[in-house]
């Protein structure tokens, strides 16, 4: 992990690969398999609160957990979601992964700012051809 880095940890949802959490892994970073922490098919509800409590970055490709984020708090900052850090994963399968492994440092960076605002949110998205944040 760098040391001017702040502590980062992240939360796969139950769609992405598995191996999508070995570039954090590499970088020196806590990863938490959406397997360990809950039961197969647990509510977009369920992952957002788990990812929460475990004051995680939710990397989620499942276009409902967007949609839930923007619609119940990540963009008004006042809603049950308001807490949830998100980065969501515009792309499947491998390709998810290796967009994954090329945004590391973008998404380091923007964790880096959102760690400075008292009302601490990250929202990343990342597709085929870009990587967009939402301050």
């Amino acid at each position: 992990m760098k040391s001017d880095s702040p502590n980062l940890r992240v939360f796969l949802d139950e769609g992405v690969p598995v191996n999508a959490g070995n570039p954090f892994k590499s970088a020196g970073y806590e990863v938490i398999y959406h397997g360990d922490a809950l039961f197969p098919s647990a509510s977009d509800q369920a992952v957002a609160t788990a990812a929460i409590l475990n004051e995680a970055i939710l990397i989620a490709v499942d276009r409902d957990m967007k949609q839930m984020a923007k619609r119940f708090g990540n963009t008004d900052r006042k809603g049950k979601y308001a807490r949830l850090n998100l980065v969501f994963v515009a792309c499947n399968g491998p390709m998810a992964t290796k967009r994954l492994e090329q945004s590391l440092s973008f998404i380091e960076h923007e964790w880096a700012i959102s760690c400075q605002k008292a009302a601490r949110t990250l929202w990343v998205e990342i597709g085929p051809h870009y990587f967009k944040t939402h301050r």
